[in-house]
């Protein structure tokens, strides 16, 4: 999969341990990234960085708890990301920074509909 993954529904209901439990079934590893209002579109870019030359999944979890401000950067530099794989390049540049681009995979959970969270 190049695209990513999106499950949305109620908490609880596993969106995370089945994206958790996907990786591990075809044996990749998994790393999930708690999000909050106090994330940065600097700390983001570490972790896709990490990622896309890992060649690691990640899931998002509780993508919409992150401001607005920084969703929209963060959606940009995911662009990036996916551009770069969906037309095979070995390297990309990635905010400024070249970087080899290994098959990876972000899959983000959200649970709409709560007080403090960007729908």
């Amino acid at each position: 999969p190049k695209l990513g993954a999106a499950p949305a529904g109620p908490a609880g209901t596993g969106k995370t341990e089945s994206s958790k439990d996907l990786a591990k079934a075809i044996g990749i590893f998994c790393v999930v990234f708690n999000c909050s209002d106090q994330i940065d579109y600097k700390m983001m870019a570490k972790h896709f960085r990490g990622l896309a030359q890992s060649g690691t999944w990640t899931c998002l979890d509780e993508f919409n708890r992150i401001d607005i401000e920084v969703l929209s950067v963060v959606a940009q530099q995911m662009q990036v990301l996916t551009e770069g794989r969906v037309m095979g390049k070995p390297n990309i540049n990635f905010m400024g920074i070249e970087i080899v681009l290994k098959d990876h995979h972000t899959i983000i959970t959200m649970n709409p509909g709560y007080a403090g969270r960007t729908e």
